[in-house]
């Protein structure tokens, strides 16, 4: 660093560079300089200083895009939800039984409702800010950007530009930060797409199966220009009520050209197995992994400062305790606003738009540390 710096003071004292280049000059120096400066400074720092054009340029792209990817979010979902009514809904009527029609249509609606609403909440909650004004919270920082004090637990998100109150993330999904009064929402929102996407998955396996050996069969004998026999898709479409009776009234009776409807219904059904399989993959990874913070009574960011924290007092023979995680089963309760049993199912598994505990400014919510909510 020093040989470098040497260097690029002797090529300036060598040759007089123009002023247009000497600013640029100056500045690139400055910047090496704030890389040692002082003895705080580590690798992680120096790290992070260059990953610093990184981050700016995703902020600036979320930024823009955030519309965007709630635009595929709602269309996505859309499509799936039509293909589910126009080609899943008329098969299931016509081929299942009262008790499977009953269940099928009853966890649909379900599922379609709780992913709408936590989706509208999510997206349209802030997630809480700190005061900007001087008060008696206590604050335990002062925001480099904000100029403003910061509670516990709470960020400045960069997208935002703003700091956040309890912040987890900034999810461009949402177009919108995770924090204190939107986490439960986003978390909920999550989970019920994951079971809405593994159920659309399990329940369409052999749907799917039978689409692509239709789709495949049809394409080979279009190729030979001959006939086209169905097996394998009569349960699919309704025609064949068995493999064993199909094969045997095909032999005998000429089947009808194959459609666009036919060919679209194929690739619908396709379509969909495809995303919601991947997107139960993904997201369920994501919603374990929440899952997981919440029961240490943490964020994504804590998680981070935590795990830091507990390797810096390890060195020193001491061991870290979270702050603010009040037992698996309270964290969980605190989380979700359960105040007594009947809220494990009124908050839980139907629409509810209570506010979670506290203001996000203090969390002193089990002072001594036992369990408050015997549910």
């Amino acid at each position: 660093m020093h040989l470098l710096l040497r260097c690029m003071r002797g090529c300036c004292r060598r040759s007089r560079m123009p002023r247009s280049l000497r600013r640029p000059l100056s500045y690139i120096k400055l910047i090496f300089k704030s890389l040692y400066f002082n003895s705080l400074t580590n690798s992680e720092v120096v790290f992070d200083s260059m990953l610093e054009p990184v981050f700016w340029m995703v902020e600036i792209v979320t930024r823009w895009f955030g519309m965007v990817f709630v635009f595929l979010v709602v269309a996505l979902t859309s499509s799936v939800i039509f293909i589910a009514y126009y080609c899943l809904l008329p098969l299931v009527l016509q081929t299942y039984s009262p008790g499977w029609i009953m269940w099928h249509i009853c966890y649909g609606h379900w599922i379609i409702v709780m992913i709408a609403f936590h989706y509208y909440k999510a997206t349209s909650t802030p997630p809480g800010y700190p005061p900007k004004m001087k008060t008696d919270v206590p604050f335990v920082s002062v925001c480099k950007k904000c100029i403003i004090p910061k509670p516990a637990r709470s960020h400045h998100c960069g997208i935002c530009k703003t700091c956040i109150l309890k912040m987890d993330h900034h999810c461009p999904w949402l177009n919108n930060c995770v924090g204190h009064y939107n986490h439960r929402y986003f978390f909920s929102f999550c989970l019920f797409l994951t079971l809405g996407c593994m159920y659309c998955s399990i329940s369409g396996r052999n749907l799917f199966i039978d689409a692509y050996n239709a789709i495949d069969h049809f394409r080979h004998m279009e190729a030979e220009k001959q006939g086209v026999p169905v097996t394998g898709i009569g349960l699919l479409i309704g025609i064949a009520p068995s493999e064993g009776v199909a094969g045997k009234v095909l032999q005998e009776v000429s089947q009808p050209p194959y459609t666009n409807k036919d060919r679209m219904f194929h690739k619908s059904i396709i379509y969909m197995w495809v995303l919601t399989s991947t997107v139960s993959v993904a997201l369920g990874a994501l919603t374990l992994w929440h899952a997981l913070l919440i029961t240490r009574g943490e964020t994504s960011i804590e998680r981070h400062i935590n795990h830091k924290e507990t390797k810096r007092l390890a060195k020193r023979g001491k061991v870290y305790r979270n702050p603010f995680s009040y037992g698996k089963l309270n964290n969980w309760k605190v989380f979700f606003g359960v105040e007594k049993r009947s809220h494990w199912l009124t908050r839980i598994f139907l629409p509810s738009g209570h506010t979670p505990y506290g203001d996000g400014l203090t969390w002193d919510i089990y002072p001594l540390k036992k369990d408050m909510m015997p549910v």
